[in-house]
């Protein structure tokens, strides 16, 4: 199969899926948005990058798209296994073991470059929680 192809049919129906649910909701205007107008807007563009991945499938060389079962396992146990140990643990110890495990489906791996990462992840993770007051298990 074509990457490209693949790419933009893939980005075309995530944007349609979520497009279509905003508008279940009250748009509103640019200068009084309603809660349905920012997924509006991002699956509008995402959409029209889709479409543009979708045309330029058809005029670029095609690229073959490997398909990768055990790294598509180790990702999907990376997400498990992070479900897992921020319910039986916290979300901290989650997403240290989501990044380490996820890593493993890469080319190579760095234990220095994982612990940076993770420690963004924890960063963005503690702001979502002090500053937007989300409610989230991160100890």
């Amino acid at each position: 199969m074509n990457q490209n192809l693949a790419r933009g049919i893939f980005l075309i129906l995530f944007s349609l899926a979520f497009g279509v649910k905003s508008f279940s909701y009250q748009v509103g205007t640019f200068a009084r948005s309603g809660p349905g107008l920012f997924p509006a807007l991002v699956s509008g563009l995402l959409l029209l990058i889709g479409i543009i991945s979708l045309g330029r499938s058809f005029i670029a060389k095609p690229v073959p798209m490997p398909l990768n079962l055990k790294n598509i396992g180790i990702i999907v146990a990376s997400l498990c296994g992070f479900s897992l140990v921020s319910s039986f643990v916290n979300m901290t110890a989650g997403i240290v073991f989501m990044v380490f495990c996820a890593a493993l489906a890469g080319t190579n791996y760095s234990w220095k470059r994982n612990a940076k990462l993770a420690i963004a992840l924890l960063i963005v993770a503690f702001g979502f929680q002090k500053l937007l007051g989300l409610n989230l298990p991160l100890y």
